[in-house]
This record gives structure tokens, sequence and C-alpha cells, in this order.
């Protein structure tokens, strides 16, 4: 047998040292309030039936793509797809990527130039981070949802010596996948307008929650240079889009190696993406959005009946997270919902800052009023 090299076998106990190890679970029968599946598309049999209607209709019969989108893989569907977003979020073009993660480091690692600075919030999802990290331009944090950081972040910046031609980027999300909170949009976008800034919003967390996102919903989509909108949450399918001019698209088109070198997708995904956005728009996908409303605020209600808001991090959003400090005691607190059918997961450090340990509850357009009560009287139970 080949030797595990013992530098990678040291990280490995590290992880098991600072009960941070993770491994892949199943567990089946659960009350779930733990996926991105909002509003529950991922079970919608209508979504499937028209999925299998437009294959039929289209006249496809092929299982895979059979290469990449600059080869063979660019099928008919495409084009259709794109067309749709494009005018569905009010964009000048769309371009299909296959995961939410190739669609932001490929965004991140290709547009910023070697002169071009990104200034991004310090809560940004790894996707972001790793695209940033790939990429030639200098990358910044500031203070999660501060104006007044980025700000000074800024105006720092502009006192240093810089390249006539070079950028700015500034990066957030719409809503943020550990905290579910939001950046005030409206303020960010008038910042920078007026600074000449190249706005960049991740709207993964938004779509469906809050129908076609937080941008549209604002009507600030055409004040943002880029929008990235992902399929495997609330419209519970699979694949992402990058969303802004059609110059972006042909920069990306040419130079994104995440889109370039990498398979297409089947027609079948394409398929059901389009479906998900037709039944999304129907009076089914207006009823879950507005059981999902509902379930969020009886949530919220629920959490100050029992004296539990100072553990929770206020929003508006189907993400509700429960601070529970110490990895130890969140991975506990979840195997007690567990044990109670209720599928909570801990989210543990690294991935969020010590201290910051914490019960993730996604909430559901299908979770009931009883389940809802019933996770939260156990971790009233927890906190006395």
């Amino acid at each position: 047998m080949v030797n595990f090299p013992q530098n990678l076998q040291k990280r490995l106990s590290k992880r098991h040292t600072e009960n941070a190890f993770r491994k892949l679970d199943s567990k089946l029968g659960l009350v779930d309030f733990s996926s991105n599946d909002y509003l529950g598309f991922s079970r919608e049999g209508a979504i499937s039936k028209m999925a299998l209607e437009i294959m039929v209709s289209e006249k496809i019969n092929q299982n895979g793509a059979t290469g990449s989108r600059l080869l063979s893989g660019n099928h008919g569907l495409y084009a259709t797809l794109e067309a749709y977003l494009s005018e569905y979020y009010n964009a000048g073009a769309a371009l299909v990527f296959n995961s939410g993660y190739d669609a932001n480091l490929g965004f991140f690692s290709t547009v910023p130039q070697k002169e071009d600075i990104i200034l991004y919030d310090e809560f940004c999802h790894a996707s972001i981070r790793d695209g940033i990290q790939l990429s030639h331009a200098k990358g910044y944090k500031f203070r999660h949802n501060s104006m007044d950081d980025l700000a000074r972040k800024l105006d720092s910046l502009l006192m240093k010596p810089r390249n006539a031609d070079s950028e700015i980027y500034v990066s957030t999300e719409s809503i943020f996948s550990m905290d579910g909170d939001s950046p005030n949009l409206n303020e960010l976008t008038s910042f920078c307008e007026k600074h000449n800034l190249h706005l960049v919003v991740d709207e993964a967390h938004a779509l469906g929650v809050f129908g076609k996102g937080i941008l549209n919903a604002l009507g600030l989509e055409k004040k943002v240079f880029a929008r990235i909108i992902t399929f495997g949450k609330g419209l519970g399918v699979h694949g992402a889009a990058v969303l802004g001019s059609t110059y972006l698209k042909d920069f990306l088109v040419n130079f994104c190696r995440s889109f370039v070198y990498t398979t297409g997708l089947p027609p079948h995904t394409l398929a059901t993406i389009l479906g998900a956005y037709h039944f999304l728009e129907s009076q089914g996908g207006e009823q879950l959005m507005g059981r999902l409303k509902d379930n969020i605020t009886y949530f919220k209600s629920v959490v100050v009946e029992m004296g539990l808001s100072t553990y929770f991090i206020g929003n508006h959003s189907a993400i509700q997270s429960c601070i529970v400090e110490g990895n130890e005691k969140v991975k506990l607190l979840s195997h007690s919902l567990e044990d109670k059918g209720f599928d909570v997961r801990p989210i543990l450090s690294p991935t969020v800052p010590k201290g910051a340990e914490r019960l993730r509850f996604c909430l559901h357009a299908f979770n009931t009023q009883a389940e809802i009560l019933g996770a939260l009287e156990v971790v009233k139970k927890n906190f006395g």
C-alpha cells in the first residue's frame, strides 16, 4: 500500500484534536432544517414533468453535453436558457456555469486584472475568496456589512500611487450564507456609483426566497457590474449564471478557465432549470414563496417568545443562525436535535471564526409550525 504523506496526516489529526473533523453523512428520515432547498423545488414533481416536456418538444435525446461549450457541448438549450435569464433579470447578457463555485471562482480569477483592486466583505463565500486568491489583482477585505470600513479602506487605497488604468471591484452577497443577513444595497450601490467602483453581488441565497432576488426587488439590477445567481438552492436544481453586459459575457467566454476548460451541463439539467423558473412564476411557486415567508415570520416570533433572541442573528431570510460557542457544545446540541428527529447542522470553526460556532437553521416552505416549535423547544431546553 502507498504510504500517506505525514504532513497531510498531521493536518487530519489536528482536525480531530480540534473536534472539527468533517465526514460525509446522510441523515435520512429527519425533519429537514439543513438543506438549501428553501422552496422544496427539488421534490416538486411538476418541475420534473416540465423538464421532460421541454426535452420532448425540442426533440432532445442526449444524456451528456459531450464536451466543453467551445467545442461540442453548446447545445441549443443553452441559448434558450441564457436568453430567458437575460430577459427575466433585466440583464444585458447571461452566461451559465456548471455551479456557483465555478462561477465565482471563474469570475474573480479572470475579470480583475493585475493592477486592479478587489474590496470584499470579510464574510464572502469561500468560492469568492478562492477566486480572489487566484486573481492577479490585490484583494482587501472590509468589515462585514460596514459601509464606514469600506469607505476607510477605499480612502486609504486612493491615497497610494496607482496605475491610471486600474479598476476597483467591490464584492458582497445579498444574503450571507452563514449569518443570513444582508448589506444595505441601496447605500452600497450609491457609494459604488459615486466612486466609479464595479459592484459584484452574489444572490445565491436570495433567489426564490425573495423571488428574482433582492437586487431586482429593489430595482437596483442596472446599478451593478455583475450578479452571480445559483440554481442549486431556491430553485432546487443545479448550475449557476453570471449576469452582466454582453462585453462581460464575451470576456468570460474568451478568458475564464473554469468556463473554457470544463464539460458543459447536459441538456436535461438545463431543461430542469427552465422548468424550475416556469414553476417559480406559476401560482404554485407563488404559494410556496408565501409559505416560506410565513414560516420565517413564525420562527422569528417563537424565538422572541422563548427568550432566545440574544442567541440568534437577526435577519429576515431563510437562514436563522443560533450562536453556540465552541465546536464541542454546538455538536452536542445538534446531536440532541437529531435525537428528537430534527436535522439541524452545526457550523464549526474554522468554517466560521472561533467563538462564532452556530446551529444553522435553514427554513423551508414545507416545514410545519409544529416542526419549528419542536426544534426550538430543544434549543430552549439547552439554554435553560
